[in-house]
């Protein structure tokens, strides 16, 4: 854990927000931004937190959902080194809570919930970014993902989006997308419920 920090105000995170093409990037039309709506989202696997900063950046208030202690000690002490940089507006808008989002989400009452488990383990030799072989050693592998994914649709009241593999199989035990938003390696799943 010693080589994993995370950083809001500065690197890849910097460039995505600044020139990664704001509302008209994947993500945020899944969660749907668009024709001036700005949703409040839960992000219900934080991880890095990288898709709740991006999503702030763009006005949503976010709230972020860790059930691994590690990565929430991460993110708590991102989130204050950020508060006191020049993305601290941003960062305003980002709640961190500490627990396991099957029993959160019901609390909370979400308009839109972002759900990003760790992805299959690939089938290719290469290896994955050492990051993510480190954060994948921290959290596990999130063999309850279809369990979230069901509390998610039985609790937001707009869409579920679920962050996929752009090529792996439809995550077993849930119902069909109502569409999808593809990119390069990842695509995003919608389901709406409202």
């Amino acid at each position: 854990m010693d080589d994993l920090r995370i950083d809001f105000a500065g690197g890849a995170v910097d460039h995505r927000r600044r020139f990664g093409g704001g509302r008209g990037q994947a993500l945020p039309r899944a969660v749907g931004l668009k024709n001036g709506k700005t949703p409040d989202v839960v992000d219900a696997t934080a991880g890095l937190g990288r898709d709740a900063f991006l999503l702030a950046s763009l006005g949503c208030r976010v709230t972020l959902i860790e059930r691994s202690a590690q990565m929430h000690d991460l993110l708590a002490d991102a989130l204050a080194r950020a508060a006191a940089s020049d993305v601290g507006d941003i960062v305003a808008r980002m709640t961190l809570l500490h627990g396991d989002a099957r029993d959160l989400l019901p609390k909370l009452s979400p308009e839109v919930v972002l759900v990003d488990p760790m992805h299959p383990e690939r089938k290719k030799s290469a290896l994955v970014k050492k990051e993510m072989r480190i954060i994948r050693e921290i959290v596990g592998v999130d063999s309850d993902a279809a369990e979230l994914m069901q509390v998610a649709l039985a609790t937001a009241r707009k869409r579920v989006v679920l962050k996929w593999p752009q090529k792996a199989e439809p995550l077993a035990g849930i119902r069909a997308a109502s569409h999808r938003i593809e990119g390069k390696s990842t695509r995003y799943d919608v389901f709406m419920t409202g």
